[in-house]
């Protein structure tokens, strides 16, 4: 773990030891969170269970469908205190009756801290509104184009929302080339609409007003930064082929000798991946889309190594130093009962990143999924990934997914 996570999470414990939590507090439940963010308030929801330990609680951040599990909670005398150390985050807050008031911390790759103000509020289920009779319907599919505050960078990608006839309240995604914006809840309200998303490291808002069947909108990603978005409605809306975006150089080899977190030194060359299908997934343990990656290659692996297929993951960090990112790797194999070995590889910075793999174009985006055939032939690089929070995108993947790799290992 981080050096500096555990100091300044250290002393975050000792800045609240005044007052007891007040008996009749029972912290069980949903409560309703608010992030500070240059958007204005980003709300998400959490829930607390009692777990077995003294003064601790499991908790659980909602967004749509998901219920994505962060470490537990500790009370100390009148705060509460969630450490989310896989992201170098942290949530630190006084409870105050049956409020919530203190703030959100994360430590950046480059070791500054983004903090912002935290507050909830326990027993509010509503995400932005709880008025239910004026609001618009967005419900579909959209081309979408962002773009920059500064102009300086573009994408394109496909909106997915998801809207019941006769509510207000919204559910859905956006794709890109890179992956995807996970699980994003929330509502309209008059002519427009809200959606955001907190997983513990990434906090997304999103705001936008409807004209006809096109959205104009801001897209604030963390605390300040702002991207406008254009959304024109189309059932057909799709992406760049997710194929033909990281490509080997002419006349290379892929290949690679990284560590486990135990130092051990692993090549692509080694006996285990010989004469067999091997997929090589580029990572990172700070990643949500890696991790959905992660949870589904777990399973896919202990299901299927018995047919000459390997897995081997390759982590890209905020850190280079094995004593500090092997660990949150570690964490990463237990939380998802992962079987396969993943490495750290290098810099979660892509210009980094790309250091340690030169004989590809570039690393677009992580998670990047390579497939190499049983002679150790590269024979298709999948940029981003299709989370379940996608949808039919989501299925589309699993089943391209299984059919290439058993194409490969029928070979």
């Amino acid at each position: 773990m981080n050096n500096k996570f555990i100091l300044f999470t250290f002393v975050n414990l000792l800045l609240f030891t005044n007052i007891k939590v007040c008996a009749q507090t029972t912290l069980d439940g949903s409560w309703r969170a608010e992030i500070m963010t240059a958007g204005g308030q980003l709300p998400f929801q959490l829930v607390l269970t009692k777990s077995n330990s003294p003064e601790k609680y499991k908790v659980m951040a909602i967004n749509g469908v998901e219920k994505l599990e962060l470490d537990e909670a500790s009370i100390v005398n009148d705060s509460i205190f969630i450490t989310m150390d896989i992201f170098d985050a942290t949530i630190k807050a006084k409870i105050i009756d049956n409020k919530m008031e203190g703030t959100w911390e994360r430590i950046r790759s480059d070791m500054s801290i983004l903090k912002s103000t935290f507050r909830a509020k326990k027993g509010d289920n509503f995400r932005f509104t709880s008025d239910n009779k004026n609001f618009t319907n967005v419900n579909g599919t959209y081309q979408v184009n962002f773009v920059s505050e500064d102009m300086a960078d573009k994408y394109v990608a496909v909106g997915i929302f998801n809207q019941p006839k006769g509510s207000n309240k919204v559910t859905g995604t956006f794709l890109t080339t890179t992956g995807d914006y996970r699980y994003l809840e929330g509502n309209t309200r008059g002519d427009s609409l809200f959606l955001s998303c907190f997983d513990g490291t990434h906090l997304f808002l999103f705001k936008a007003r409807k004209k006809g069947n096109t959205l104009n909108g801001q897209f604030w990603s963390g605390i300040n930064s702002l991207e406008n978005w254009t959304a024109n409605l189309n059932p057909t809306a799709k992406l760049p082929d997710p194929t033909q975006l990281t490509y080997l150089k002419p006349n290379t080899i892929f290949d690679f000798s990284f560590p486990e977190p135990n130092g051990n030194i692993l090549s692509l060359q080694d006996d285990r991946f010989k004469n067999k299908v091997t997929i090589v997934q580029i990572l990172g343990s700070w990643c949500p889309n890696c991790m959905d990656e992660t949870k589904y290659l777990a399973q896919f692996y202990k299901k299927n190594k018995a047919k000459n297929i390997e897995i081997i993951g390759l982590a890209f960090e905020k850190s280079t130093v094995l004593e500090e990112s092997g660990p949150k790797i570690e964490k990463l194999r237990r939380r998802f009962g992962v079987d396969y070995p993943i490495l750290l590889a290098g810099s979660n910075i892509k210009s980094e990143a790309l250091k340690s793999l030169p004989m590809l174009n570039k690393v677009v985006g992580f998670p990047t999924t390579i497939f190499i055939d049983k002679k150790g032939k590269v024979r298709q690089i999948h940029t981003g990934f299709s989370g379940p929070g996608t949808g039919k995108y989501y299925d589309k993947w699993l089943a391209d997914f299984n059919r290439f790799v058993d194409k490969l290992a029928k070979e």
